[in-house]
C-alpha cells in the first residue's frame, strides 16, 4: 500500500547504520534516527495531556464508599505505565505505537464501575480484562480476527480514524464546541461559542496554517516544529494578555521543574474483589465491555497507524502482530495494577508517523520523554491542547488520503466502509466504528447470496457487537435496569 505520508521525507541513502539501525530495521523501512527521534517527541507532545487528563477523570470519581484516588499519585502511575509499555512496545514489537491510559475506558471505570464497589475492585476487574486480552491473544483468537478483515474494511477503519483524530483535535482545542441542550438546537455542535474567540483560539488556528504549510512544503519536522513554535507563542501570549482559560494546560513557565513522583497507588488492586461487592452477571458484562472496547480500539489504532505508515505486508497484515497484541493485552494489566486504568495504544501515534517515524525506536523517545516526565512534570506539561491540536487535524488529512484505494462502486465493500468511516467520528468511538462495519458487511454478503465468502471470525465478532449494542436492553431484560 502506498504511504501517504512518505511525501514529507527524502529517501534515506541504503547503508548500514550500525546495530541499533539493524536491531530496528530503520534503513530498511525508510527512515533514519533523525525522523525516528522527531516522530518519538512528536508522539508524546500530542498524548502528554494525557498526563492531566487522567488524574483529573480518576480523582473526580467516589467509589461506592466515597472515596477518591489521589491525583498526585495517579501524575506518577500514569506517567510510569505509559513510559514502560511504550518502551516494550517499541523493543517487542519495533512498531512506533506508544501506550498510555485509555480515554473512555478510565470514565467507564470512574462514573460506572467505581461506584458499584471499591477502587482496588475496580481496578482489579482492568487487570482481569488485560489478562483475558492476553489469552485470547495466546490463543491465537485475538490475531486471527484481525486478519479475517478484509482489505477494504481495514483500509476504512484508518480513513475513519483520520476524520476522528482531526474531530478530537478540533473538540480538544475547542474550535469546535457541544451545544448546550436547549429547545431551539438544531445541530449538536459548532463553531467555537458560535464564534471563534480568545487567543488561545487564535494560537490553534495559526498552528493549522503553520503545519499545513511546512507539510506542503516538504519541511523535514513539520509537525514537531509546529507545536515547539506554537507552544512557544502560548507561551508568550499567556504572559502578556489576560487569558481566563486555555483549558487542562496552561502555558506558563512553571515555579519548578523538578517534582518527586509517588508511587503510592501501584499494586492497589484486587483481582476478585468485585465478585463479593455485585453479581457475577454484573461483573461479566462489565469486563465484557471493557474488553471488546480494549479490543477493537487497538485493533483499530494497529491497523490504521501502521497502515500510514506504508508497513502493512502484500497481504494487508501487520509486522509482528501477535507481540504487538500480547504488549498491549500487558498494558491493560499494568495499568489496573498501577490504579492509572486500562493502557492501550494511542491513535495520536499518527503524529510520530506523520513525523517520519516507521520503527519501534521512536517509542523509546516516547517512553524516554514520559519517564523524564515522572520528575519533570511541572515542564513537559506547559504544552496547551491549542499548540497541540493542529498535528492531529494534520495527521487526520494524512491517513484521509487513504479513502482512494476503497471500490466505491463494489456497494457490498462500499456501504460497510462507508459506516465504519462516518460512525467513528460521529459517535466518538473507533469501536463503535468497526462495529457498524463489520455488522453491515455481514448482513449486506448473507443478503447477496455470499455468507460463505464471510469468514466464520467475522460472523462471531458481528453477533458479539449486536451484543454489544444491545447491552443496554440485554441488561433490562435480565432485570439488571
Amino acid at each position: 500500500m502506498q504511504n501517504s505520508a512518505t511525501p514529507t521525507v527524502d529517501a534515506p541513502p541504503n547503508r548500514d547504520g550500525g546495530p541499533l539501525d539493524r536491531f530496528f530495521r530503520i534503513t530498511e523501512r525508510g527512515s533514519t534516527i533523525g525522523r525516528e527521534i522527531r516522530g518519538g517527541f512528536a508522539t508524546f507532545f500530542t498524548m502528554a495531556y494525557i498526563l492531566v487528563l487522567n488524574p483529573i477523570i480518576l480523582s473526580s470519581a467516589k467509589d461506592k464508599f466515597g472515596d477518591q484516588l489521589d491525583a498526585g499519585q495517579l501524575v506518577t502511575a500514569t506517567a510510569l505505565v505509559a513510559a514502560v509499555m511504550t518502551i516494550i512496545m517499541g523493543v517487542g514489537g519495533n512498531l512506533p505505537l506508544a501506550l498510555a491510559a485509555g480515554l473512555g475506558i478510565n470514565a467507564v471505570v470512574a462514573f460506572q464501575v467505581a461506584p458499584l464497589m471499591a477502587w482496588d475492585d475496580a481496578m482489579g476487574l482492568i487487570v482481569l480484562e488485560g489478562l483475558l486480552i492476553c489469552v485470547l491473544v495466546v490463543t491465537g483468537l485475538r490475531e486471527a480476527v484481525m486478519h479475517a478483515i478484509p482489505q477494504p474494511l481495514k483500509q476504512a477503519i484508518s480513513v475513519g480514524i483520520g476524520l476522528f483524530i482531526a474531530f478530537i483535535g478540533f473538540v480538544d482545542a475547542g474550535f469546535v464546541t457541544r451545544i448546550p441542550d436547549v429547545a431551539n438546537t438544531t445541530v449538536p455542535v459548532q463553531l467555537g461559542t458560535g464564534t471563534l474567540t480568545g487567543w488561545p483560539m487564535l494560537v490553534f488556528c495559526l498552528g493549522v496554517l503553520l503545519t499545513i504549510v511546512l507539510l506542503a512544503r516538504k519541511v523535514k519536522g513539520a509537525i514537531l516544529i509546529s507545536i515547539v513554535v506554537m507552544t512557544v507563542l502560548a507561551v508568550i501570549v499567556n504572559a502578556v494578555a489576560d487569558i481566563k482559560s486555555w483549558g487542562l494546560t496552561t502555558p506558563s513557565l512553571p515555579d519548578e521543574i523538578f517534582a518527586a513522583p509517588d508511587f503510592g497507588l501501584l499494586g492497589n488492586f484486587d483481582l476478585f474483589g468485585a465478585f463479593g461487592q455485585v453479581s457475577v452477571l454484573t461483573v461479566v458484562l462489565i469486563v465484557f465491555t471493557l474488553i471488546l472496547s480494549d479490543f477493537f480500539d487497538t485493533m483499530g489504532t494497529v491497523v490504521g497507524v501502521t497502515a500510514e505508515a506504508g508497513l502493512l505486508d502484500e497481504r494487508g497484515q501487520v509486522p509482528g502482530l501477535g507481540r504487538v497484541l500480547l504488549i498491549d493485552g500487558a498494558a491493560a494489566v499494568a495499568g489496573g495494577a498501577s490504579s492509572s486504568s486500562s493502557a492501550t495504544t494511542y491513535i495520536e501515534s499518527a503524529a510520530g508517523v506523520g513525523e517520519g517515524a516507521r520503527t519501534g525506536f521512536a517509542n523509546i523517545i516516547t517512553g524516554g520523554v514520559f519517564a523524564l516526565a515522572l520528575f519533570l512534570a511541572p515542564l513537559l506539561t506547559i504544552v496547551p491542547m491549542q499548540a497541540a491540536a493542529p498535528a492531529l487535524v494534520a495527521v487526520g488529512f494524512l491517513m484521509m488520503t487513504q479513502v482512494k484505494h476503497i471500490e466505491w462502486d463494489r456497494y457490498e465493500v462500499a456501504v460497510p466502509a462507508f459506516l465504519t468511516i462516518v460512525v467513528m467520528p460521529f459517535t466518538y468511538s473507533i469501536t463503535n466504528g468497526i462495529g457498524a462495519g463489520f455488522i453491515a458487511y455481514v448482513v449486506i454478503k448473507a443478503c447477496l447470496g455470499k455468507a460463505r465468502e464471510v469468514h466464520w471470525l467475522l460472523w462471531g465478532t458481528a453477533a458479539l457487537f449486536l451484543v454489544y449494542f444491545a447491552i443496554d436492553p440485554v441488561e433490562q431484560l435480565l432485570g439488571m435496569k
